[in-house]
Parts: C-alpha cells; structure tokens; sequence
C-alpha cells in the first residue's frame, strides 16, 4: 500500500485528479444535504414574517449599510448570552433575504435590541448617536426623520418576498399599505387591527417617529429594530440552558 501512495505522489497527473475526486465527494456530501430545507434550517414555532412597515425598515437598515457595523448573530458561548441574550437561532433569518448577521462588531450586536430601548432613544439615537453614546463612531441620519416613506414600493417586495418563500398571501399584499396605517395608530378600527395581530403576533403597534405626522422612513427602521428578537418566542424555543 505504502508503494502504491508513493506512485500517486510522483506521477502528478494521477495526484491531481485523485484529489478532484475526494474533494468532489466531500463537496458532495457537505452541500448535497442543504438542498433539503428542512434539514438545512431548523424549525421552530410562531416565526413570523415582517409586517409591511418592518419590512420596509428592514430595507432601509440594508441601505444604510447597517450591517457592517452590526451583527445580529449571538454565538452560542456563555459571555455572548450574557451581554447579548439568548444565541441566535438560524431559523430566526428564515424570512431575510439577504440575512444581516454581519461579519464584525464595530457598535454592539442587535439580534435581541427589540424592546431594549425606548422609540425615543431609538430615533434620537439615529439623528445624532454621540448625543446618547459619546464614544460611538456612528454616522448620523438626521434625514430619516423627515424622509416620506415610499409606501407604494412594499407591496413590490412583498411579492418578490413571496416568490422566495415568505408567507406572505395575496391579501397581506393587497392591504400593507392600510396595515402601515393601523401599525402607526392611524387607523384605529377595532376589526382592521385585530386582523392585523392575528397576522402579525406580538408586533408593535405604535407611531415610532413622534417628530413627523407623516409615515417617514424614520418610522420604519425603528419599527423593524423594535422587532428584533420578538418575533420568535424564546421560551417556546429555548434550546440550550446555561
């Protein structure tokens, strides 16, 4: 056997196509099994999709480049789980496309921000962050404040969301410009915004940008950052215990 491996070690030809082989096998049986969603993604319970407006400030966070300084990926290590809460789920960024787990930290992780601060703190935070973080390096987007919202561009990437696997409905389309309304606390009907929870659980219902009458896009990136973490239940889906 020891002669045979020194035969393959000097003929290069024969080296070369020996190794094409095994690291083709071993893509193989690496890659192969992720076509398999169900294997690729662990399932959890009461995931939900974006509403309108969220999807929107999850647009808006892309923009921005946001995720260049942020991660929203808690590795499963316990001073990860202390400082940031419990780790990250794969089955959480299902619904991105693309995912925002990022790949540095320049300001702190965001997976579990949702709730975290006030919508005040958020928006301030925005305009101008050294005036509520002194040391922070972080760009200010003062424009966001008074910035319309271009509502009618949602329901375009709601279908194209769709078309990727979002569980999105034709109805959830054909109204998220009217669940933008009952999101912010502009349209108080009691029937428009018990549909609204039961599509959207545990979504926050609220006007975010307190500065503008107007829907802006100051509205909508704080509505997804208050979503973070909170889409999911966690005590449903615990996982490991430390």
């Amino acid at each position: 056997m020891f002669e045979g491996h020194q035969k393959i070690e000097r003929n290069l030809f024969v080296l070369l196509v020996l190794t094409m082989v095994v690291a083709a096998i071993g893509g193989m049986v690496e890659i192969l099994p992720l076509f398999k969603q169900e294997v690729a993604i662990e399932r959890v319970e009461g995931l939900r999709a974006y509403t309108p407006l969220e999807l929107a400030g999850f647009r808006i966070y892309k923009r921005e480049g946001c995720y260049g300084c942020h991660s929203q990926q808690i590795r499963a290590l316990r001073d990860e789980v202390e400082r940031y809460g419990h780790y990250s789920l794969a089955a959480e960024s299902m619904y991105d496309f693309p995912f925002m787990w990022g790949s540095k930290r320049t300001g702190p992780d965001l997976a579990r921000v949702g709730g975290k601060y006030s919508d005040d703190w958020q928006v301030a935070h925005l305009i101008a962050p050294r005036s509520l973080v002194p040391e922070s390096i972080m760009p200010h987007y003062p424009f966001l404040a008074t910035a319309t919202l271009d509502t009618y561009k949602v329901q375009r990437i709601m279908q194209i969301n769709k078309m990727v696997g979002v569980p999105y409905t034709d109805e959830d389309i054909a109204i998220a410009l009217q669940d933008i309304e009952v999101q912010l606390g502009m349209k108080e009907d009691a029937a428009l915004v018990e549909s609204f929870k039961k599509r959207y659980p545990n979504a926050v219902i609220r006007k975010f940008n307190k500065q503008s009458p107007i829907v802006t896009e100051m509205d909508a990136l704080v509505a997804y950052l208050q979503s973070l973490g909170n889409r999911i239940d966690l005590k449903t889906n615990k996982g490991r215990d430390w």
